[in-house]
């Protein structure tokens, strides 16, 4: 296995890799659905728990858990565990179709650029880390909201304050939304332009083409039209 990554099964639709720490809008407010944390107030006061009342959260999560998906405290109060992050990319890499669900094992001190640069690197993709974003998907009063996280949120920390059920919080990594152009790099704006303008000097010779094709058709019909009788 590569760069200290494994397969967690033969079936292509889950992966399962280490983010390591070398690597280098909000939900507006409501009601969590009943008998759903509230991730938005567990997140506020996680910072503040102990290492015994993490070890608890940990515990009540471990219970919780149905795909053998555990957590781990570790002696300095840092804890391990899974996240699962949908890929819904434009141009998806040919390991991972759009839509595929993806395993990760992460640490409490991973971030989130931490984690959209293991995903890139697992999948070769060689494109800016800075054109993707890693959003969660919570649900609230019925509805379902995409809320972009920040590079420096901390994914198993709301993992663990939702609980490990993916229809109370969900990733999904997704390209930045079109117009967000200063994901890009000046030379990859200035190719940009360069292939608008081929493909403005491409339309432009079709077009003048056509029109002079049929005003050579036209003038040939009015030339017999006009041939003295």
């Amino acid at each position: 296995m590569s760069s200290g990554y494994s397969s967690l099964e033969e079936d292509a639709e889950d992966f399962f890799f280490t983010a390591r720490t070398s690597f280098f809008k909000r939900a507006p407010p409501g009601k969590p659905r009943a008998g759903q944390p509230d991730v938005e107030k567990e997140k506020e006061t996680h910072n503040y728990l102990s290492k015994e009342e993490i070890q608890e959260k940990i515990h009540k999560y471990n219970l919780a858990v149905t795909d053998k998906l555990k957590m781990t405290l570790n002696p300095n109060g840092t804890y391990t565990g899974f996240i699962k992050v949908q890929m819904e990319l434009c141009k998806p890499p040919q390991a991972s179709p759009s839509g595929c669900m993806n395993t990760l094992h992460i640490s409490s001190t991973n971030t989130v650029g931490e984690v959209i640069e293991a995903l890139l690197k697992k999948f070769l993709v060689t494109e800016s880390p800075a054109k993707f974003a890693l959003y969660k998907r919570c649900y609230r009063e019925d509805q379902v909201y995409a809320c972009k996280l920040s590079d420096r949120e901390h994914p198993l920390h709301l993992r663990l304050a939702a609980g490990p059920r993916t229809d109370t919080l969900s990733f999904v990594l997704r390209e930045h939304e079109i117009g967000e152009w200063e994901a890009f790099s000046l030379p990859e704006l200035q190719n940009f332009l360069r292939i608008l303008d081929k493909e403005e000097d491409e339309q432009l010779y079709n077009l003048k083409r056509r029109y002079t094709a049929y005003r050579q058709k036209l003038e040939a019909a009015l030339s017999e039209v006009w041939k003295p009788g």
